[in-house]
């Protein structure tokens, strides 16, 4: 798979479909999705930023890289004094990719090893690319293998990565993420809805790939599951620039995280659904990065902000994004995130 990566970076577990599939405008796919069609058998149509928007990217750059910085570097010391120096990282295509070059790239700086990191796709709904964990079992223990995501939401993906890595005896479905507002593990950076700026943007702070696709028609059996390659967007890509602001703010010592809010962000997901009337969680999408992701490649309904973190700077993306795509803010008590983005019903759209 290409990619705008070095290969001592990352190598990814993808199929190159670039020009085979054609991206659908963002109305028009959720409509489809609501109707049954599931989403990884589409493509987004990749948002570019306007110019005010990239100022807030950089702007929250500037502002953020250093408790990103602080988060890597104390997931990776949990790396190794859990899992130890034979670990090798699987980064769940595409927002885990740059969690795990910073990963890699952190350890080595600090402790000298070299970590393999592979990335492979999991789709939720469909599971885990089988052909790409056959791939690495074949080359490793897998005891050794560790999965690693940017953040967790509500924690829709860890729930199908332990189902599905239930048939590969001795993986563990331990995630390692950044960020874990929904507190339901462990190996984090941690527990606050904290803003990781590659959440901000899509394609152009990943490699310059899509996000992963899956259908019967172009990925046949045997096939890794598929991703496009933007190359149209090379004089604009900003993965490395990313990658390399967050390695300037590496320390040797990491402050020690904050206690996690107590029970579970599910719980929290599940009483807003109830209060806004809304019977699919899948609807609800907490936190900072998901609620990007929301405004990005979703057709919103509405975005809550927590009235503490009304003039937080984290979320100034975010009101950004809602102001251009004339999605209202509404002010709300939340207890594990700070924000969250509320899908619209296809009978609105």
């Amino acid at each position: 798979m290409r990619s705008s990566y070095k290969e001592e970076d990352v190598c990814l577990l993808l199929k190159d479909i670039t020009g085979l599939v054609t991206p659908q405008p963002t109305k028009e796919r959720e409509r489809l999705i609501q109707s049954g069609r599931h989403y990884c058998e589409m493509l987004p149509i990749e948002y570019v930023p306007t110019k005010t928007y990239m100022n807030v990217y950089k702007e929250a750059l500037n502002q953020y890289a250093k408790p990103t910085a602080l988060a890597v570097g104390r997931l990776a010391d949990k790396i190794l004094k859990q899992r130890g120096e034979k670990t090798v990282l699987v980064s769940l295509a595409r927002a885990g990719i740059p969690i795990g070059i910073l990963l890699k790239r952190y350890i080595r700086w600090k402790y000298g090893i070299i970590m393999p990191h592979y990335s492979l796709s999991i789709i939720r709904g469909r599971g885990i690319d089988d052909t790409a964990m056959q791939h690495l079992l074949k080359r490793y223990s897998p005891t050794q293998l560790l999965f690693v995501d940017g953040w967790i939401g509500k924690g829709a993906i860890l729930k199908e990565l332990k189902k599905d890595i239930a048939a590969y005896q001795g993986v563990s479905s331990e995630i390692a993420v950044l960020a874990d507002p929904a507190n339901v593990t462990e190996l984090c950076g941690t527990h606050e809805d904290i803003l990781i700026p590659s959440s901000c943007l899509n394609c152009t702070v990943s490699g310059l790939i899509s996000r992963t696709f899956l259908r019967e028609d172009i990925i046949l059996e045997g096939d890794f599951h598929g991703a496009v390659y933007y190359e149209e967007y090379q004089n604009v890509d900003l993965s490395y620039p990313f990658i390399h602001a967050i390695e300037a703010e590496f320390e040797l010592e990491n402050q020690i995280e904050g206690k996690a809010a107590e029970g579970l962000g599910l719980e929290e997901v599940k009483e807003l659904a109830r209060c806004f009337g809304v019977e699919d969680i899948n609807f609800i999408k907490p936190g900072i990065g998901e609620t990007t992701r929301v405004l990005l490649r979703r057709v919103p309904w509405k975005v809550l902000i927590d009235e503490r973190y009304k003039n937080d700077p984290s979320l100034a993306h975010i009101k950004r994004l809602a102001e251009e795509k004339c999605v209202p803010v509404e002010y709300y008590p939340l207890y594990h995130y700070k924000t969250c983005g509320i899908i619209k019903k296809i009978a609105d759209i």
